[in-house]
């Protein structure tokens, strides 16, 4: 499958979070490969990224079902849905865990229940985690494992995932589930995640923080390689029923440690500063690899950005975005 092919000519697409770090990168793929965009926020006010011709913003959240559905119904409807909103940060989400269950899990239910309802049911692919699957041991998750999530972000991203798996057996809804690996990418001002916030420290002249002890592994994916996998993944299920109800893994395939990470940024830019270990993190999983041969068999989906690549890309964005911003 190739995105140069028309498929996506005229197709109506409707993405949630659009302003947010996948949505800022997933819709103007969208719009580069034909589709007409219609991109809800609540943040857009905030959003980092450019908007495009050819997006129809709304503000709008996606815990309105009534609003929902008057997008949904709009002129001849809408051909898929991305469903990318969430409060994506753990942090947040330990120190005061309502907000993220009622965004991430009642902001999931109702975006099913409003394609539920739609008079033309769209295609439909729910953005879940590697998180999901809680602490599943210095192995590669695969789709089939169950999922053991035990913490409030990560319990959030599991309801939203058996959400999805329950709207497609019990209602016939055709969507499909990601669950990602760590994403970094330009457009990400959460500061706290270590990608961005180590590359500000740096620009600024400060020791980078590291919360945790440096030692948790984590599997690291450029945002510009999901994206692309989110356009396969839509073109999928829309294409092909019959997966509805499935989960697909998005891996970089680069598992390193939070050290060996910043280790790498420390490198490209340049710099002698030495971190700051603070080891205050709490209900850190020690390891997580995120397999993702069924992309690869089914999609035809692989990264096409190694680590140091993608670090490259996303520490000339900070600097061209930090700048402008001084």
């Amino acid at each position: 499958m190739t995105e140069a092919d028309g498929f996506w000519d005229g197709r109506r697409v409707l993405v949630t979070g659009a302003a947010g770090l996948l949505g800022g990168w997933v819709t103007p793929a969208l719009v580069g490969a034909g589709a007409e965009v219609v991109g809800l926020d609540i943040a857009w006010s905030r959003a980092t990224m450019k908007r495009h011709d050819g997006v129809a913003v709304v503000d709008g959240d996606v815990r309105d079902l009534a609003q929902l559905r008057h997008v949904l119904a709009d002129g001849a409807g809408v051909d898929a849905v991305l469903h990318l909103a969430a409060q994506p940060i753990v942090g947040e989400a330990n120190d005061d865990p309502i907000p993220t269950f009622d965004h991430n899990i009642a902001g999931t239910w109702t975006v099913l229940e409003a394609c539920r309802l739609a008079r033309k049911r769209p295609a439909l692919v729910v953005a879940s985690s590697d998180k999901a699957y809680g602490d599943g041991g210095a192995v590669d998750y695969e789709e089939s494992m169950p999922l053991r999530a035990r913490h409030p972000y990560a319990v959030s991203k599991a309801c939203t995932d058996l959400l999805a798996q329950t709207y497609a057996e019990s209602y016939g809804l055709p969507v499909v589930i990601s669950r990602c690996g760590n994403l970094y990418g330009g457009g990400d001002l959460n500061w706290s995640r270590i990608v961005p916030g180590t590359i500000r420290s740096v620009l600024e002249g400060e020791r980078p923080l590291i919360r945790s002890d440096g030692t948790p592994v984590r599997d690291y994916l450029y945002v510009e390689d999901i994206a692309a996998g989110m356009l396969l993944l839509t073109r999928a299920i829309s294409e092909q029923p019959e997966l509805s109800g499935e989960a697909f893994n998005f891996g970089g395939g680069e598992r390193l440690s939070v050290l060996d990470v910043v280790g790498r940024i420390l490198d490209q830019m340049g710099t002698d500063l030495e971190p700051d270990v603070r080891n205050e993190a709490s209900n850190e999983i020690a390891e997580q690899r995120v397999g993702a041969d069924k992309a690869g068999r089914i999609l035809g989906w692989k990264p096409s950005h190694s680590l140091d690549e993608g670090l490259g890309r996303t520490i000339s964005w900070y600097r061209s975005f930090l700048r402008a911003a001084s």
